[in-house]
């Protein structure tokens, strides 16, 4: 009797095996048959007209325990969609008789490019990808924004040119501002900068933004995974040449060194001289200076690599600014926010020069990071090294030598509105607090209105920072 289970157990099993090999190789046919799409709904951020999107994707899964043949995935505009699909690796516009296996899935990739209309403003484009298996529908939903703009590739400036807010403008390869030219951009012009683009400065850029009405530099990468990312474009960098740059109410944001001035001004006037400016989340400096001359008045410096960077000496004033950094999702603050040096190193040698710098009612304060000295000066040589903090407030374990410092506040925390590192928001004004240590510990210059274009307090003491309390 053992004898007979023993040769009846493989003999069932193998049957039982066999039928469910079977059920997994037929496809269910029951309108009740379980499909996920991931998705309901794919949406591209601003896209530019003539540059493609970045790709998205989603997945159809099938949750049943036999095969499930898709009868129809179809792109609904068909060929003439502005939107583009992939099906599991097919480029297509629509697929049938796709099959998925049991507890299995498939991608769907979506991308856009969009043709040049006559349109100003930005406009909506939308589409649907209708999936149909067993007599039912799903449908996921598309949605775009497009843009139209001026689109430069390796554009050189020549003369005296224009640049009107009537659309952005998109860099492609780089701009160059040749020398004894003038570039000047009109108030609330936004320009999209590509990823290999440098702006190149031998003459001159000037910047006309007021409040509410900036002139914006930034990457041209839109997308929600792309519009914060840091080092997005390379930044602009003032040449040997340049002279007379003004930057107002401009915002430079996500490049790899916002700012870069190269070597002394050719004239009496700052290389280069910005006000009310916001630059932000530069990967490497916010201004980055070898031997040059800097003003910058009433400007918020904001959670770049290094704030201000100086180095092999130079001239500069900063009155007003705010420096300030914080470890966030897109970088560690393990760097000072004011880095500043009278030498640098070349060809193997230190060569040194000739300091000038100081730093009136400003804000020097991070946190989060490695970094605990938010100021860091050095000295090399003896050549004239003139360093002076007025009025300042700003976070350091012990004062650098070589530094005057006037009535400034050490180690107290500024106290800044908001600062939200999880959901990337920061305000750096300063909170209506009687706690606040900067509120009316400055002096008064000569420079009027704070970063939002809101008056000093004339008569009286202004505060410190980029903000003045109202």
């Amino acid at each position: 009797m053992k004898r007979k289970l023993f040769l009846l157990f493989p003999i069932g099993f193998c049957i039982i095996f066999f039928m469910s090999s079977c059920d997994k190789e037929n496809f269910i046919t029951s309108s009740d048959a379980s499909l996920f799409v991931s998705t309901d709904s794919i949406k591209f951020d601003t896209v530019f007209t003539s540059i493609g999107s970045i790709t998205k994707s989603f997945k159809i899964i099938n949750q049943n325990n036999q095969k499930l043949l898709l009868s129809e995935i179809k792109l609904m505009g068909g060929s003439q969609s502005a939107f583009r699909i992939n099906i599991n690796g097919t480029s297509t516009s629509q697929l049938n008789n796709v099959e998925i296996e049991a507890n299995d899935s498939i991608y769907v990739f979506v991308a856009i490019t969009i043709n040049p209309t006559q349109q100003n403003l930005p406009f909506i484009l939308s589409d649907s990808i209708k999936i149909i298996y067993n007599g039912n529908e799903k449908f996921v939903q598309l949605q775009a924004y497009g843009q139209n703009a001026h689109f430069l590739s390796n554009e050189n400036i020549i003369g005296n040119v224009n640049w009107q807010n009537d659309l952005p403008y998109v860099v492609l390869g780089g701009l160059h501002i040749n020398a004894s030219s003038v570039l000047t951009i009109e108030p609330g012009t936004k320009i999209f900068i590509h990823a290999n683009a440098p702006i190149l400065v031998d003459g001159t850029l000037i910047t006309q933004g007021t409040k509410n009405n900036e002139v914006i530099f930034t990457g041209d990468r839109l997308d929600i995974d792309y519009r914060d990312l840091p080092a997005s474009w390379p930044g602009i960098i003032f040449r040997t040449s340049s002279k007379n740059n003004e930057l107002n109410f401009t915002v430079i944001k996500n490049a790899f060194q916002s700012i870069v001035a190269i070597d002394p001004s050719v004239n009496t006037s700052p290389k280069v001289s910005i006000h009310q400016c916001i630059i932000n989340n530069a990967y490497d400096a916010g201004i980055y200076s070898n031997h040059s001359d800097l003003l910058v008045e009433n400007s918020l410096i904001s959670n770049c690599g290094t704030g201000i960077r100086i180095v092999n000496g130079g001239k500069y004033q900063f009155v007003n600014c705010t420096a300030a950094g914080y470890s966030n999702d897109f970088m560690s603050h393990n760097k000072p926010t004011l880095n500043v040096s009278n030498y640098i190193y070349q060809n193997g040698s230190e060569i040194s020069s000739d300091l000038y710098a100081q730093f009136i009612n400003c804000i020097f304060w991070g946190e989060g990071g490695s970094n605990t000295d938010e100021i860091y000066v050095d000295k090399l040589g003896n050549t004239a090294f003139d360093v002076t903090f007025d009025h300042s407030l700003y976070k350091v374990d012990v004062d650098p030598i070589d530094v005057n410092f006037i009535t400034s506040i050490k180690n107290q925390d500024p106290i800044f509105d908001s600062v939200d590192v999880f959901n990337n928001y920061y305000d750096f004004r300063i909170k209506n607090s009687p706690f606040a240590p900067g509120i009316d510990q400055g002096i008064n210059t000569i420079y009027l209105n704070d970063l939002d274009n809101q008056p000093r307090i004339a008569g009286m003491t202004t505060d410190i920072g980029c903000y003045e309390k109202q």
